[in-house]
């Protein structure tokens, strides 16, 4: 499955379009986590266990944008687009969402 973050794919011609595909995945903090970062925030830093729980809920998201493509008959999704929103105390939504079409 080829993704794309722009409308069209260079060099190769959009024979369908198969309309909006998506996938998204909410997250929750770990305490763990949570007190590991507050002691991070004193003393300056990445978030290594924040950035790797969101690296982890991007790729479900495109899992689950990929497979809903693929289920619509799609060879390519374009127009990649994330988006992230806080939905309660401690949880974040990873929202991934584009246009699945069929390339020849």
């Amino acid at each position: 499955m080829l993704l794309s973050n722009i409308e069209t794919v260079p060099g190769r011609t959009i024979v369908r379009h198969l309309g909006l595909v998506q996938g998204s995945t909410v997250r929750a903090k770990h305490v763990g986590r949570d007190f590991m970062a507050g002691l991070k925030n004193l003393v300056g830093g990445e978030l290594k266990g924040y950035t790797e729980l969101l690296n982890e809920a991007r790729d479900e998201a495109i899992a689950r944008m990929i497979e809903q493509a693929r289920q619509a008959g799609a060879n390519a999704v374009v127009n990649v687009r994330f988006s992230t929103a806080s939905v309660a105390a401690g949880a974040a939504e990873i929202f991934a969402y584009g246009t699945a079409v069929v390339l020849e």
